[in-house]
């Protein structure tokens, strides 16, 4: 809904200095915006490179080429006063591509694995959080290359089983503890999840059953065990490659990937959402915003809310001209968003 006197978007940098990317992962680590890998195409590997910004317009690069590579994907948060990249994908399409088990994080000077192998199977495209002082890493796929060829239209039914809904915790990245191994929400990847309310929440996502299925249920759960559907169908439409922050004590969900149940009709969105209780959702309307996109960053920093980077076009691998489309597409502009803490009024 709209208000009167609706706060707007502002565009903070038009071109920030990291080359444009999607699927980054991205952290707010000792009162700084922090950017770490992400995609630039399936025809080459992905960036190591790790970036960061105290005000979303002026950005260091910290570190050219990390000793991590999965960096397409991968889950990233911050826990125990460090950043931690674990699991993605490496090498796009290419011969000798991989998912990651792999555990790293980064004390403020330098990166170290935690585990060359962690429990889990390697995967890209999870959830992750910081829950009850353990860190834990929910569902995703095991295969990239499954996802994409089934997005393009193929039989992707063999490769079903790469998709998981498995919750997995942690106290210390070395030591994984298996959680459940079916947690009832399909299995899926793509999705996002977030601490809110004391519990864990998991929203959207795809998943496949014949074909793909993009997905816009809710999911919450105490203990990562049980697990309450608390809507199959939110408002905010089915979706992949989108962010979830808290702020301002609300859940939001902002932009993504959508199709239809044909795969015929991709769409990017710049839709955004917000919810007191994860349960009734209104669209926050803005006459400035961002450019339609998906697989962007999102950012709780300075009392603000923030987006970065992303990709704006939906083109699909095989067309003719997918490698120039592809690039062109990529983003690597920041806004932010003020809300006041007496916006909100009585919901």
């Amino acid at each position: 809904m709209k208000k009167s006197g609706n706060p707007v978007w502002t565009r903070v940098a038009k071109q920030a200095g990291w080359r444009p990317r999607d699927s980054q992962g991205g952290v707010v680590y000792k009162e700084l915006m922090w950017i770490l890998g992400g995609w630039f195409s399936n025809e080459e590997a992905c960036p190591c490179d790790v970036w960061n910004s105290r005000d979303g317009k002026r950005w260091e690069l910290i570190t050219k080429a990390a000793p991590w590579k999965h960096g397409d994907l991968p889950v990233t948060l911050v826990f125990k006063d460090m950043i931690w990249l674990m699991g993605g994908w490496y090498n796009g399409l290419l011969t000798d591509n991989s998912a990651s088990s792999e555990v790293w994080y980064y004390d403020g000077v330098q990166w170290s694995r935690a585990t060359q192998c962690a429990g889990w199977t390697p995967r890209l495209g999870a959830a992750s959080v910081s829950f009850k002082d353990k860190m834990w890493i929910l569902g995703g796929i095991e295969d990239y290359k499954m996802w994409i060829y089934s997005l393009e239209g193929n039989n992707g039914s063999a490769h079903k089983n790469c998709l998981k809904n498995d919750v997995w915790c942690s106290e210390d990245g070395r030591n994984w503890e298996l959680v459940v191994n079916d947690a009832g929400w399909s299995p899926r990847a793509f999705h996002q999840a977030a601490v809110f309310k004391d519990k864990i929440w998991v929203l959207g996502g795809g998943s496949y059953d014949s074909e793909i299925q993009m997905l816009n249920d809710v999911w919450c759960s105490e203990d990562g065990i049980n697990w309450i559907c608390i809507d199959r169908q939110m408002p905010w439409g089915k979706r992949i490659w989108f962010p979830v922050v808290v702020y301002r004590d609300h859940i939001w969900v902002l932009g993504g990937f959508s199709c239809d149940s044909n795969l015929d009709q991709h769409i990017n969105n710049n839709d955004v959402w917000y919810s007191r209780d994860g349960a009734k959702w209104d669209q926050f309307m803005s006459d400035d915003i961002w450019t339609a996109r998906h697989a962007h960053s999102a950012f709780v920093f300075r009392d603000k809310l923030w987006i970065a980077g992303g990709k704006c076009d939906v083109l699909l691998p095989n067309s003719p001209d997918a490698g120039i489309r592809h690039a062109k597409a990529l983003m690597n502009d920041v806004w932010s968003l003020y809300i006041p803490e007496n916006w909100f009024g009585e919901e």
